[in-house]
């Protein structure tokens, strides 16, 4: 099983299916994974086989090691479309995730103001004042929502800690229509032989109502693109996705879907 493993703290800049040419930010260690989610479909692995030894970059290793890659990137190219955190983990558990988007926010002004500042977020920690008043000063806050089916989400995303579902969607009410939700449909089994497909009726229908009470600015549907840690999942088809991004957008939210 091949899994992908991110440099820290910039890497890229890479063509995103979703974003355009973005810049990443990986305010996890380069040596292996931490995050509160072990999903089945993570293209970094399961956290048990990717257990960093690293400490996290600290907030001025981040800001340097920023800067002098935009420098570059104003010399020699491309320009970023987005600067996005995302890569081994997830990004709001970095203690000083609050101020690392404070200085990137001022870097992205100065060298590439026209580049958008993403967040690629499981959500488990939207319910901390300082994370949330961040992700609100951002351009793309992309919060992920797979399901409201609790199984479905012990069962595929697995939350490694207390997951509260029902206060996490409140806390994405909060955000009052300033969030991107993002969603990964899918098929196929775990290795185990359990159903995933959450592409029919049965899940969309619930998640959509939802999203529906969330209001968010934008939905952003995907699915499987890279080799997962479970080997029997199976990509959502095309015409399952337009299916669904026409139902989103019957209830008056903007969607896409990225195949």
């Amino acid at each position: 099983m091949s899994t992908v493993i991110y440099p820290s703290p910039v890497f890229g800049p890479i063509h995103s299916r979703r974003l355009g040419v973005s810049l990443g930010i990986n305010l996890l260690p380069a040596d292996g994974k931490f995050c509160t989610f072990d999903c089945i479909y993570c293209e970094c692995g399961y956290n048990k086989d990717h257990r960093p030894h690293q400490k996290l970059p600290t907030r001025e290793e981040v800001r340097e090691t920023l800067e002098n890659r935009l420098k570059d990137m104003q010399i020699n190219g491309p320009a970023p479309d987005v600067l996005t955190f995302a890569g081994n983990g997830e990004p709001t558990a970095h203690p000083e995730f609050a101020g690392i988007i404070e200085d990137t926010l001022a870097l992205r002004n100065q060298y590439f103001p026209a580049a958008k500042v993403s967040v690629l977020s499981n959500s488990t920690f939207i319910h901390k004042k300082e994370v949330f008043d961040a992700l609100n000063k951002i351009d793309n806050n992309i919060l992920k929502l797979d399901t409201v089916d609790l199984d479905y989400i012990h069962r595929v995303d697995r939350p490694t800690g207390h997951y509260d579902l029902n206060r996490l969607i409140e806390r994405m009410k909060d955000f009052k229509g300033n969030l991107i939700i993002q969603t990964m449909f899918m098929k196929g089994t775990t290795d185990e032989g359990v159903d995933v497909d959450n592409t029919s009726d049965q899940y969309v229908l619930p998640w959509l109502e939802v999203v529906k009470q969330i209001t968010p600015k934008q939905v952003m549907i995907y699915t499987i693109d890279r080799e997962t840690p479970d080997l029997s999942l199976r990509k959502a088809t095309h015409e399952e996705l337009d299916r669904i991004v026409n139902l989103i957008r019957q209830a008056g939210i903007q969607a896409s879907a990225s195949y």
